[in-house]
Parts: C-alpha cells; structure tokens; sequence
C-alpha cells in the first residue's frame, strides 16, 4: 500500500487523518501506532512480526543500556544491540550475496555449497533498522532518557510516514513532539499541500519517465544506440530524483498532517557544484546519518588525508552495500567516494576556480555515469550500457527507434523534470507569499488541480513503481 495507491489515498489517509483529528489527546498516539501497523501488515503480512520483534528487541536493549551504570558493560551492551540489529538486516539483505560469493570458493575445496530459497527483502527494514541504532546509539551517549514505554518507542519506529523509505529520523528531535503537538488549521493544509506536490512528483514526473529508462536498460547491446543511451539516464537520474524526493515530500506532508515535523530529506541536488555538495543535498538524513554514526567516530577528517580517505572509504563502500546486495550497487558506493577524495586535493582546488557551468556539467556527468551501476541489473549491463554511452558498444543491428518511446506526456515529464530540479517552485512560493493571501489561494486552487491529475493518471494507469522499495 504506497502512498501513491488508490487505497491509500481513497480509504487509508482519510480514515486516519479523520479519527486521528477527532481522537483525544491521549488516545492519539496508541491510534497510530495500530494504524502504522496495520500499514505495515497490509504489504508485509507475516513479516509485521519481523518488525514487533525490533520493536521489543531494541526496546529491551534500550532498558538495559539505561539501566547499566558501568561504561565497559554498557559498551557491550549496545555491541550486542548493534550486531542483533545489523544481523537481521545481513540476513535478509545478504546471505545470498555472501553465498554466491563463498560457493566457488566451496566447490573448489570440495566442501557443502551454501544453498538458499529466495528470500524476501522485507519493506522498509533498512530504514527502519538505522533508526532503531540511532535511538540505541544516541542514549548510549547520553543525549536523552531511556524510553519506557514501549509503544512510545513502537510508534517511533513504525510509524507509517516514515517507515518504508524515511527520512531517518532522530529520536531525539521526535520525541518531544510525540508528548506535546498540536495540529492547527494551517498545519493540516500546509501538509496537505506538501503531501500534494510530492504525489505529484511521483505520479506526474517520475512514473512517466520510468517507461524510458526501464526500456533502454533491458534493450541487447546491439540495439541500444548512444543517444537512446543518453536519453534512458538522463530519464533515470530524473525519475529516481523525483520518485524519491516525491515519496520524502509525502512523507513530510502526512507527518504535519499528523503533528510531526520530519526532516528535509532532499536540497535540489542537481543544482549543486562538486560531489561533496551533492550529498550535503541528496538523501540528507542517510549521509547525515552515516557521518554522525560512522565517518566522525572513525575520526572524520581530523586524523590527516590517509585517514580521511580510509574514512571515506569505509563509509561510501558501506553507503553502497546499504542500498543492495549487488556488486554493481557496491562500485557505485566506491565510485562516488572517489570523486569525493578527489575533490579534497588538487582536484578540489581547481573546481573551485572553474565556472559555475562547467561544475554544474561535472556534476551531472559523474553523477549520471554512477546512476549506471545503480540502475543496472548487474555489472555486465552496466559495462555494457556505459559502451553504449560512449559509441563503443557492438555494432548496431537494428537500433531501437527512439520514437516508439515518446509521447507528449513523457516530453512534458522531462522538460518539468529538468525545470523543476532547479528551485523554481521554492521561488514561486516564496513569490506568492510575499504578494499575500490571494496568490496563496491561487497556490492552493493549483494543488486541487495537481490532485485531480494525480488521481486521473492513478485510475488510467497501473504503472507505478516505487525505486526505494527495494531498499
């Protein structure tokens, strides 16, 4: 149950906005925590015990390094915490990795192959595992009381908004407002509104490009022609963009319609000037995440250039492996700590006296070339489709006709897209503010407009994929 699925927006967000504004105070917190639930088994179904059980685990495990006075103990316990949550997580996400990996190595020693059934990915288990360390984490280091309640602690990692694909939320910047929100007229209409723009972005932008880039990457090498190449990432770079950042506006808009302010979670990354300020813009609450629980506890940049790189290192190989256990997702990790690295010597300094344009262009270049591996199936694909970019791949049989792949909604897709990845739109609103309440009606009588065309292109299509699903 997406939140771009007709159920979830027909029947589940109005039956939990309505009972959650009509609820008492008191009552409103166990309400979500059963509807975050129920959100939960609707797509997972028996793997909601999955999801009870990190909430019991990592609530037991919450007591005992509250309850634990002495520092060594309490050091074992959160290692125990760790290696528990990041186990389950290995498990699910891995084993079949690590066995295609070892089982030449067995063959050739003559001993039991590792075999396994397909396993399922279950929804959100990245997302919400990382909050789970960062509320162990960050009581370990003291930054706030221990929770006692487990479903206090139950709601913060299940709830709904956030729990398929964030953002990463804090505990600390959450709980306060699980005791105390309130949830005004423009609170509701705001995050409506926030909710609106974000389906839009998925349904209007992201799910009419995704056709493009699904086709050129399944294309053979032999019909795949360099500018269908070009035009597939292109496409995919935009989709990923808006489906995801679409999906994080959702998931803002439905936390203020519930009284929870959520993080940003993307800063128009395409606008940026050097990798580094990519990801200060891109998927903000994971990078913040990996530097506040990874990169500055193995000592950020402050113990010289080689344990910085080693740092970065570490940090991009695990950013990769987090997203999929695919070699073509763990060269991708590595590849853009490279150009970080990079970018921190002599690379770095000429950048900065290059043009805005030509670092605009680099940055769209290098990032393009890694959404490759990212997208790609497997790493022959991604070889194969980067000949294709370049005009080296096999000689071209009968290329795919470009044609067959445009219509007037898809060039209107793209063209929104590379407009929009600019902060046009933050320009307008801060525009229409400035000129008062009635261009704040205009404003509200476009979302209607937008909201129409979402639900029309919901009922004319069953196409609409999720990216960050399969994280």
């Amino acid at each position: 149950m997406g939140f771009s699925s007709l159920i979830f927006l027909t029947l589940f967000l109005p039956v939990v906005i309505g009972l959650h504004l009509v609820l008492p105070g008191k009552a409103r917190n166990g309400f979500l925590l059963l509807a975050s639930l129920f959100f939960y088994a609707w797509g997972e179904g028996e793997f909601l015990l999955l999801m009870l059980g990190s909430i019991l685990a990592n609530y037991l495990f919450g007591l005992l390094i509250g309850r634990v006075a002495e520092k060594k103990r309490k050091k074992r316990v959160l290692a125990l915490a760790i290696v528990a949550n990041l186990g389950a997580l290995a498990f699910f996400k891995y084993a079949h990795l690590l066995a295609d990996t070892l089982n030449p190595l067995l063959f050739h020693w003559g001993l039991p192959l590792w075999v396994f059934e397909p396993i399922h990915l279950p929804l959100g288990i990245s997302f919400f595992t990382f909050q789970a360390l960062s509320y162990l984490i960050d009581l370990y280091r003291g930054a706030f009381e221990v929770q006692k309640n487990p479903f206090h602690l139950g709601l913060y990692i299940s709830l709904f908004p956030q729990l398929v694909a964030g953002p990463i939320v804090r505990y600390q910047d959450w709980y306060g407002q699980l005791k105390d929100r309130h949830i005004p007229g423009l609170e509701l209409s705001e995050g409506a509104s926030r909710f609106v723009i974000g389906l839009a972005k998925k349904v209007l932008i992201a799910d009419q490009l995704a056709p493009i880039a699904d086709k050129a990457f399944s294309l053979a090498p032999e019909q795949l022609s360099p500018g269908l190449a070009w035009l597939g990432i292109l496409c995919y770079s935009l989709q990923i963009y808006f489906d995801f950042s679409g999906y994080s506006d959702m998931a803002i808009g439905l936390g203020r319609m519930l009284g929870f302010q959520l993080p940003e979670n993307f800063n128009y990354p395409y606008i940026s000037r050097s990798i580094r300020e990519f990801w200060r813009r891109w998927h903000i609450s994971l990078s913040t995440w990996f530097r506040d629980y990874l990169y500055l506890p193995l000592g950020g940049n402050r113990l010289g250039n080689y344990r910085t790189y080693f740092n970065l290192a570490t940090v991009f190989v695990l950013c990769g492996l987090w997203h999929g256990a695919n070699w073509a997702f763990l060269f991708w990790g590595i590849y853009h700590g490279f150009w970080l690295m990079l970018e921190r010597g002599i690379w770095g300094k000429r950048l900065e006296r290059s043009s805005t344009f030509f670092r605009w262009c680099y940055v769209w270049l290098v990032v393009m070339i890694g959404w490759v591996f990212f997208r790609a199936e497997n790493w022959d694909l991604a070889i194969h489709y980067l000949a294709a970019m370049t005009g080296m791949g096999p000689k071209q049989a009968i290329p795919y006709p470009m044609f067959l792949l445009w219509n007037t909604h898809r060039g209107l897709a793209l063209l929104m897209g590379l407009m929009l990845s600019a902060p046009l739109y933050l320009r307008w609103t801060k525009w229409s503010t400035a000129r008062g309440p009635v261009w704040k009606r205009v404003e509200w009588a476009l979302g209607l407009v937008l909201l129409v065309l979402c639900l029309t292109q919901l009922v004319m299509s069953q196409y609409h994929p999720f990216i960050y699903f399969r994280f």
